[in-house]
């Protein structure tokens, strides 16, 4: 979905102007117009990169259109991956070579969305370093995220907040209300039902939703870059099991979220489990232990400002007895189902945002996560070549060298993993010809043109 690095949203160019600066007839010496200029320099040496970064290509807001996703009129399918330290590595100006490295790589493979965190609450190289207080040099890493992507022409699916410890989470909210002497509880599900809590996150999406990037001078509302939001990376309510106390806040966030950007598409970040009222708890749910997490897929992903839904896979943590194979088997169950739901029930997209197999399994070889993975991108294949809910999935996660200490036990740096490598490659060009994409884009062009 690149157009010539131009592709992925749309063919124009910003133009660049440039401003002379004169003085009538004044002439200078030498050694003074030397300082001059050095002082210029000096002061205003970010304008040559933000010239820099106004030379990619001008995104359209993808949109929704029943089951499918449409960018310029035409059907989108999303072959893409996750990298949630973007903003991390990008705080040290020494470390943003990795993030560029990361973003082109992307590019090159074909891919087209990039999911990353939004967010980080409290601790160190915190965003939000505590309640409505924000440490800039962080907010223009984030900056320099989405410039960046926009120059490689990749969409970002950036999620708000964390239901997990790492990177503060709604934990850091909970500890915030409860040093303040106004929270309700010290339960970390206190995050959705605390009135003091739901008004400092209010806070932060209001002040990132309508941050005005340093580099391409575009408030975040208003860039195409981004393709969607993510409300919040795998919520559970464990102490509300009904249900309830999630649907509220997802209602409540989901809308006041629309209300202050009617351009980009939301998500919610769910993992997919079906809740206690779901006849499919009993029959496509892992086990019994996930329809008492709180969360609800169908009753969730209802919610009218919900956009489209999202689904996680990951076998190997959620089945502990079963072989490889059979753990292949239940995942084409499982998403076979939610693609069903999305078509039938609810109407909308489903993107798989998170699917991976950790190479901790004690069977663990790396032919197995080539076969998953195939696995997955042919259900999305097959659902896009129907024009079905099926709107894509990103693997998690990816890297480049060096950077093992953001890594886990799913994250590999693709290219040295040559079958994910080609494996990647080909689904992006699958995709891509189901959207006529390849004639018309002459990156895609010379990509696929060997993988017919």
């Amino acid at each position: 979905m690149k157009k010539d690095l131009r592709s992925h949203w749309s063919l124009r160019f910003l133009n660049i102007y440039r401003k002379m600066v004169t003085r009538n007839g004044m002439l200078y010496p030498i050694l003074g117009f030397a300082s001059c200029v050095a002082f210029l320099y000096m002061s205003f040496g970010d304008l040559k990169l933000s010239a820099n970064f106004t030379k990619g290509p001008r995104f359209s807001f993808v949109e929704r259109n029943g089951t499918q996703f449409f960018l310029n009129g035409k059907p989108l399918y999303v072959n893409g991956w996750n990298s949630y330290w973007l903003m991390a590595h990008s705080v040290d100006e020494s470390s943003r070579p990795k993030v560029s490295a990361m973003l082109q790589a992307g590019a090159k493979m074909g891919l087209t969305v990039c999911r990353t965190w939004a967010f980080n609450d409290g601790g160190y190289n915190a965003l939000q370093i505590s309640p409505g207080q924000f440490d800039e040099r962080v907010f223009k890493a984030l900056d320099y995220v989405i410039a960046e992507a926009r120059q490689q022409g990749i969409g970002l699916l950036l999620s708000l907040v964390n239901n997990l410890q790492p990177y503060g989470g709604k934990t850091q909210y909970v500890n915030w209300a409860w040093q303040e002497g106004v929270g309700l509880s010290s339960s970390n599900d206190s995050f959705f039902f605390d009135p003091s809590i739901r008004k400092y996150f209010k806070n932060y999406v209001l002040t990132v939703l309508t941050r005005k990037n340093t580099i391409t001078g575009i408030q975040y509302r208003n860039d195409p870059t981004i393709f969607a939001w993510e409300l919040i990376n795998e919520p559970r309510c464990m102490t509300d099991p009904s249900g309830d106390t999630l649907q509220d806040w997802l209602e409540e966030m989901s809308a006041f979220i629309k209300s202050i950007d009617k351009n980009h598409l939301l998500t919610i970040g769910l993992e997919g489990f079906y809740g206690p009222s779901s006849p499919k708890k009993a029959t496509v749910n892992p086990e019994q232990w996930a329809s008492a997490l709180g969360a609800d897929f169908m009753r969730n992903s209802n919610i009218t400002s919900v956009d489209f839904a999202s689904v996680h896979i990951y076998p190997d943590q959620w089945f502990h007895g079963l072989r490889f194979e059979e753990k292949r088997n239940y995942v084409s169950k499982w998403m076979h189902s939610h693609i069903e739901d999305c078509d039938k029930e609810l109407k909308k997209p489903v993107m798989f945002t998170e699917y991976g197999l950790s190479d901790q399994n004690k069977d663990f070889q790396l032919s197995q996560r080539e076969q998953l993975y195939r696995t997955i991108q042919d259900i999305i294949y097959k659902s896009a070549k129907k024009k079905g809910s099926g709107a894509g999935a990103l693997v998690w996660q990816f890297f480049v060298e060096g950077m093992q200490e953001y890594s886990d036990d799913f994250g590999m740096v693709p290219w040295q993993s040559p079958p994910i490598y080609k494996l990647t490659i080909e689904h992006s060009c699958k995709l891509a010809r189901i959207q006529g994409l390849i004639q018309e884009n002459g990156n895609l062009k010379q990509l696929c043109s060997k993988r017919k």
